[in-house]
């Protein structure tokens, strides 16, 4: 029998008895894992936030639900990409949507829509360059490894420095402007100018928003800004499947990007999403949608005070709390001393941080580290503490 519609969208959204199904015991890093244990892999637990590195997030139950139920069907792949990305689009108030292999996924495939603009047979002749528009231009305090995942479609990335050479560089082999959402404040030419060069000049812009889903607000924020493209990871603070992103979008682009990906024969076709990652990126979304973020901040908030609570004692060291002004909006704790006149480094400390069971992972900051509390459980912040003070007052 085949689904419907709204069967494929309630997997996204399971009722409430499912819910309450669910195991009440969040696993921690200290919970015994006999999948990891028989890999000999130790859980760790993680102070540096939603990093593909270390895993991105951890699946909220609803999504897995969601992934396990429609792991048990077979539907055609084409039908349940473009119902999903109704579904989110409809969600995140964007014309269209479509769900990508990761967000790198999303920069290739959306990359590949605004070269080929939208001709199919220049679409299947990516990387070859002949009679595509294939400059992608992006300033040069937004570049990043991420700019490999366009010369996958044949790009040639022009890098500017001012408003006055974006508008120069452009001219008839242009085919994309890039920005980098996170490194807003690092050059010259703002998202709202970048938009409106674009757009005089007839060029699509793309904005790579993937750790930008906090507050909830960015979600449509960036398309209502007037970018052609948006793209957000799944995996990172939707705690949604890792390897899931979100292209979203005008509708032409999004139609064009399609084909561009698995199950087609396109640049993208490795990027394969599966039947489980579309419904558990939607299952993310929507939970995302109706969860009581000012009950998480304040949760935030409590573990942010525990760490510093508990090194307020120790001499020499300076904590603090901190929230980035781009990217991952959320509390962390600076932790920071003389390293000359303790003896101790930054990076020697990680090292014992590492060592210890469960390692902890944090990020190395200039005299002193940076604590991301945002996907610690249960008391893992209390072992942070303990274990900073032990190691800080030694």
């Amino acid at each position: 029998m085949k689904p419907s519609r709204r069967r494929i969208v309630q997997l996204g959204a399971l009722a409430p008895a499912a819910a309450a199904a669910a195991p009440t015991v969040t696993p921690t890093a200290t919970t015994p894992s006999s999948l990891y244990a028989s890999l000999g892999i130790k859980p760790v637990i993680n102070g540096v936030g939603v990093v593909t590195v270390l895993g991105g997030s951890i699946m909220h139950p609803e999504v897995v639900r969601a992934m396990e139920e429609a792991s048990r069907y077979f539907v055609p792949l084409p039908e349940l990409q473009r119902k999903v990305g109704a579904r989110i689009a409809e969600l995140l108030k964007a014309p269209a949507c479509m769900v990508t292999c990761g967000a790198a996924s999303a920069i290739t495939v959306g990359t590949a829509a605004c070269l080929s603009q939208g001709d199919a047979k220049k679409l299947r002749q990516l990387p070859r360059r002949d009679g595509i528009r294939y400059q992608v231009i992006q300033q040069k305090s937004h570049r990043s490894g991420y700019e490999h995942q366009m010369e996958l479609c044949g790009a040639e990335i022009v890098t500017v420095e001012t408003r006055r050479e974006l508008e120069a560089a452009i001219n008839d082999r242009t085919g994309m402007m890039f920005f980098l959402n996170k490194a807003e404040h690092n050059g010259e030419v703002k998202s709202d100018d970048f938009v409106r060069i674009g757009r005089e000049r007839g060029i699509p812009t793309m904005n790579d928003a993937a750790s930008d889903a906090t507050p909830r607000e960015n979600l449509w924020k960036y398309t209502q800004q007037g970018f052609d493209l948006v793209i957000f990871s799944g995996g990172k603070a939707l705690s949604g499947p890792q390897a899931t992103g979100l292209l979203l979008g005008r509708k032409d682009l999004i139609e064009a990007s399609l084909p561009a990906m698995s199950p087609s024969g396109g640049i993208g076709r490795g990027m394969k999403v599966g039947k489980e990652e579309m419904c558990g990126v939607l299952a993310a979304v929507e939970r995302y949608l109706r969860a009581d973020h000012k009950a998480e901040w304040q949760e935030l908030e409590g573990r942010v005070a525990h760490i510093r609570g508990a090194l307020q004692g120790v001499k020499g060291i300076q904590t603090d709390r901190h929230i980035p002004v781009i990217a991952n909006e959320v509390p962390h704790v600076t932790v920071q001393w003389d390293e000359a006149a303790r003896g101790l480094t930054a990076q020697q400390v990680s090292e014992q941080l590492l060592a210890g069971d469960p390692p902890i992972h944090v990020q190395r900051r200039s005299g002193g580290l940076l604590i991301s509390v945002w996907k610690m459980r249960g008391d893992e912040h209390k072992i942070v503490a303990d274990r900073l003070k032990s190691i800080l007052a030694g």
